[in-house]
């Protein structure tokens, strides 16, 4: 009897040790995700974490990502930065100590720019999906998804001068946006180059409603576009005031603009605007199509370039990993120049500096609908 009950309890130690052994084999990777899900941006931090949490449930559904003996499952802890750089630190410090293997932010480029030193001295792989400033990814351990600033600005420059043959536009920006002026400057400096002339460039300042005097100054020239490398709560309001003025130019923007048609009273303001973008829901390709069905599927709307960066963002993660067959920062940071993702935004790889190395893509509102040209 006494032997029975020892091999008895051999075999249920036995049980135990594999069951925690397969315990033990799966482990949580968590994504440390900081955006505007809140405020006057959050539209752009809600789209990224939404297209993030389709890209997570795809993977963990597919298996997770498989390391040695472990697999790990994704999970996403997301901080509301409201799109202010102070708050943005609270955030990050809220997603470490919560244990985050690595950094998804922040969405805008100021609170982005303002974590980079805290992600640098803790030595952890941060990637921005759609912070376009180039101090973004100053740092060896930061990357982007979103183009920048100067290749978005020199891309309206190159469209606006050689495919639809204006040599004069006016320019409206926000003086205080290291967003807005890193486009509307490298605009500016190509267009010269090409031939162009900037008749004026009016400064506007962040969170202005009231754009007449900007648009009363551009009706004295003689401009043949207005170009508005800003967000789209500032496209709105500017394409607004030019119809009740009865100005008929046409409008050039940035990726700020992506999804301006949703923000607007009246969408017919923006028909026919024309700005830079990474991606279109429109897109009849397969992955597109599974992705845009996905997200309708899940949130009742339909997807933007931000859902897209977040989704694309995940997945590079993923690609990362597998590269490194690693999770620590280290091997992490290293394995970013030696991966290809297939995304959303483009087939990309990244270069030293962080950057990712894709095409610019150019984006029309027609019928109240964006789509590539």
């Amino acid at each position: 009897m006494r032997k029975f009950v020892k091999l008895a309890s051999v075999a249920c130690a036995a049980a135990m040790m594999v069951s925690a052994t397969t315990m033990a084999a799966e482990e949580e990777f968590l994504i440390g995700s900081i955006g505007p899900l809140t405020g006057d941006v959050a539209s752009y931090g809600i789209s990224v974490k939404q297209g993030a949490e389709i890209a997570v449930a795809e993977i963990n559904e597919a298996g997770g990502v498989t390391i040695g003996d472990t697999t790990y499952k994704f999970a996403m802890d997301s901080q509301d930065d409201q799109g202010s750089e102070d708050i943005a630190v609270q955030a990050y410090n809220t997603v470490m100590d919560d244990g985050a293997n690595v950094i998804m932010g922040a969405v805008t480029s100021a609170p982005c720019i303002a974590i980079t030193s805290y992600t640098y001295a803790d030595g952890i792989l941060q990637i921005t999906p759609s912070g376009s400033a180039e101090d973004c990814i100053a740092n060896d351990n930061a990357f982007r998804i979103c183009f920048s600033d100067p290749e978005q600005g020199v891309a309206m420059a190159d469209y606006l001068f050689d495919t639809v043959g204006i040599s004069k536009v006016a320019v409206i920006y926000d003086t205080a946006s290291d967003y807005s002026t890193g486009i509307k400057d490298a605009f500016e400096a190509e267009f010269a180059d090409k031939g162009g002339e900037v008749v004026t460039s009016e400064a506007f300042q962040t969170n202005d409603e009231d754009f007449n005097t900007q648009l009363t100054s551009i009706q004295s020239t003689d401009a043949e576009a207005i170009y508005v490398p800003a967000y789209y709560q500032d496209a709105g309001h500017i394409t607004k005031q030019a119809a009740e003025k009865g100005m008929d130019l046409p409008f050039f923007g940035s990726d700020g603009w992506d999804g301006v048609q949703n923000q607007v009273a009246d969408p017919a303001l923006v028909e026919g605007c024309i700005y830079t973008s990474p991606f279109c829901a429109a897109a009849d390709d397969p992955k597109t199509a599974a992705f845009v069905e996905a997200y309708e599927a899940a949130y009742g709307s339909t997807p933007d370039q931000f859902a897209a960066d977040g989704y694309d963002c995940v997945y590079t993660y993923k690609a990362a990993m597998e590269q490194a067959q690693s999770i620590e920062s280290a091997d992490l940071i290293a394995a970013m120049t030696e991966i290809t993702v297939e995304g959303l935004t483009g087939t990309m790889t990244f270069d030293a500096s962080g950057a990712p190395i894709k095409d610019v893509l150019i984006v029309t509102i027609k019928d109240g609908v964006p789509q590539y040209i």
